[in-house]
């Protein structure tokens, strides 16, 4: 006995053609899926690069306040104190981010506003031993909400960095 296939079935060329529909469905959803892919990575990317760049920022700043606290009064310094350190108009505020000098510590990640008037320098007051430089960056941190966060504790022996988002 021969078989013979029901009459309902495709012809050949046309199961020829639904196998390339299936074909262009595939490499379809396989390109999107890249794009995807490609997108999340270079968002992933900018904000570890705003991070690595704040971070180097607030370190070098904060070389710029040890440096302050080691030079004597007498030559326009600290004498081991952070008295009257502030930072610039110019060095508040770079294409990285924004940064303000303050003698308390941060403990959220909130950002830091922009504000780089004379009015707004934060000089450091009589007798602080440890100041923190803290920088908000571009990019949107891993929390989603706040700006990318870091700050540097400054005191007489070292610089320490931190990242807050």
């Amino acid at each position: 006995m021969i078989r013979r296939p029901p009459r309902s079935t495709l012809s050949s060329s046309s199961a020829a053609s639904d196998v390339y529909k299936r074909q262009i469905i595939l490499s379809v959803i396989i390109v999107g899926i890249a794009i995807a892919v490609g997108i999340n990575m270079f968002q992933t990317n900018a904000v570890d690069s705003n991070r690595q760049a704040l971070i180097s920022d607030v370190t070098n700043l904060g070389a710029k306040a040890h440096r302050y606290w080691r030079t004597p009064t007498s030559l326009a310094g600290g004498g081991q104190d952070f008295e009257g350190f502030y930072l610039t108009p110019k060095e508040a505020e770079n294409a990285n981010g924004v940064f303000r000098v303050e003698d308390t510590e941060p403990t959220d990640a909130s950002t830091i506003t922009a504000d780089t008037s004379a009015s707004a320098k934060t000089k450091i007051g009589d007798g602080t031993s440890v100041i923190y430089i803290i920088a908000s960056g571009v990019e949107l941190g891993d929390d989603g909400t706040n700006q990318v966060k870091v700050y540097a504790t400054v005191n007489g022996q070292q610089v320490v960095t931190a990242v807050l988002n």
